[in-house]
């Protein structure tokens, strides 16, 4: 499968299956899908079919090269990777392994965003902060069931992790004090708002939180509009200063600012650029996901001016870049030489089976966007997966299992998207979030023009 597209003047050419992307000539980009569907046909035909467009000569030596990189396995290859996904599907189901945590520290919050899918920190049931005993427990569960996997991930997660903050650090202790018995190293991550935020949190996050997601939409009266306090006001001018300082504080590395975009900011590029321009160089701004009957949800009639702002965002971060300003846009991160393992690539986050959200009384769930939903409990940190079943159900997931994935360039890098999407757009986990994946698609080919613009 091969995608050609043009962007900001770039002729760019994805093998989709071998992963190799050329930026091309005219002559190139117009024969490479001609040969494509005749691999055998001559100079003469090549000739009739663009019209006298180019000169024989010319056409003979580009589909030479074209030719060229078929042989050397960098154009034109087959998908070897569908029977290979079942053999480690397969495995993955018989010999599961957990690797990740996302702990619901707090079931509340003291902010009332308006697209919280989390309905106010709740999760669409009780208020509650899980206690250190369950916490510990949650640790236990993911050491049990690693395996053999050194590295292990721990996300602090809510609501608002602040709000239960001192058993944040009893967990952490608990974690550090048995690393080295069980050969673990944790990796902490603290999501914060950042309404709590203060030296001492800030402090301790520094020396034992691998990475900060700090939660800000971008422009002032973007952000105050959807993720206002409890008490109506807007929580943009309490947490600016806290989230530069935070930033600074870790030499703008191993952190990002983490935004939602909707309806009301669909110039969110603005947003982007707003938060780099007040220092910010990590930074995530992602679509907003929730009932289509919200004033604030994308529509469909959005989404060509939604392609138009990524376009506008990559030049003006290619721009930026050049300029020596560094700015690094999540969703534009891509790695062609190295990147995710192949089974990464073709499966995903792992949700259900390798990445489990636990709620504060100790519930297993496949992720944390699926809390709530009691017909998707797992299990419990106490009596480990009680409904294995749903576990493979998840595990099984991947971009062969999705139907409309199947044809699609991006598969491999989006590898089949969020299964939580999938599910609230059409009910089944194997299905697509529509807008979701136009989006996507978008992306991976302005992070592949920016590839092309800065290497």
């Amino acid at each position: 499968m091969v995608h050609q597209f043009k962007n900001n003047g770039y002729n760019i050419v994805l093998d989709v299956n071998s992963g190799s992307v050329h930026v091309v000539d005219d002559i190139c980009y117009d024969l490479i899908p001609l040969i494509e569907q005749e691999r055998d046909i001559d100079t003469e035909a090549l000739y009739e079919k663009t019209e006298g467009k180019y000169d024989k000569e010319s056409i003979r030596e580009t589909a030479c090269e074209i030719r060229e990189l078929s042989e050397a396995g960098a154009l034109f290859t087959e998908d070897i990777y569908e029977s290979y996904i079942d053999k480690f599907t397969e495995q993955k189901n018989l010999h599961p392994v957990v690797k990740a945590l996302c702990l619901h520290i707090a079931h509340d919050c003291n902010l009332r965003c308006r697209y919280c899918f989390a309905g106010d920190g709740e999760y669409h049931g009780r208020k509650a902060l899980m206690s250190f005993e369950t916490g510990k427990a949650a640790i236990d569960f993911l050491v049990k069931n690693s395996g053999n996997r050194v590295n292990l991930e721990v996300d602090f997660f809510g609501g608002e992790p602040t709000l239960n903050f001192d058993v944040v650090k009893q967990i952490v202790e608990y974690g550090r004090s048995i690393e080295e018995k069980y050969n673990k190293k944790f990796r902490f991550t603290l999501t914060t708002n950042g309404m709590l935020l203060n030296d001492e949190i800030l402090d301790y996050a520094n020396k034992e939180m691998h990475n900060l997601v700090l939660s800000i939409d971008g422009r002032k009266e973007v952000h105050d509009r959807m993720r206002p306090t409890a008490g109506n006001k807007g929580s943009y001018d309490i947490i600016m200063p806290k989230f530069k300082k935070a930033a600074e504080s870790r030499d703008q590395m191993n952190y990002y600012v983490r935004g939602t975009y909707t309806h009301f900011n669909r110039d969110f590029s603005k947003d982007v650029l707003h938060l780099h321009d007040l220092g910010f160089e990590q930074i995530s701004v992602e679509p907003v996901v929730c009932d289509p009957k919200e004033e604030y949800a994308l529509k469909e009639e959005d989404v060509p001016y939604l392609l138009d702002q990524y376009d506008e965002l990559a030049k003006e971060i290619i721009k930026r870049r050049k300029e020596g300003r560094f700015i690094n846009f999540f969703h534009f991160m891509i790695d062609l030489e190295g990147g995710p393992c192949v089974a990464k690539r073709l499966s995903g986050c792992g949700a259900g089976c390798e990445y489990l959200a636990v709620t504060p009384w100790g519930d297993l769930y496949p992720c944390h966007q699926f809390v709530g939903e009691e017909k998707f409990i797992l299990g419990n940190v106490d009596e480990g997966i009680t409904r294995p079943e749903l576990s493979r159900e998840f595990g099984s997931c991947n971009v062969y299992t999705k139907e409309k994935c199947r044809d699609c360039f991006a598969k491999f890098f989006c590898s089949g998207g969020c299964m939580a999407n999938s599910y609230h757009a059409e009910g089944n986990i194997n299905g697509n979030y529509e807008i979701g994946c136009i989006l996507q698609r978008k992306r991976v080919e302005c992070s592949l023009m920016i590839k092309a613009a800065l290497d």
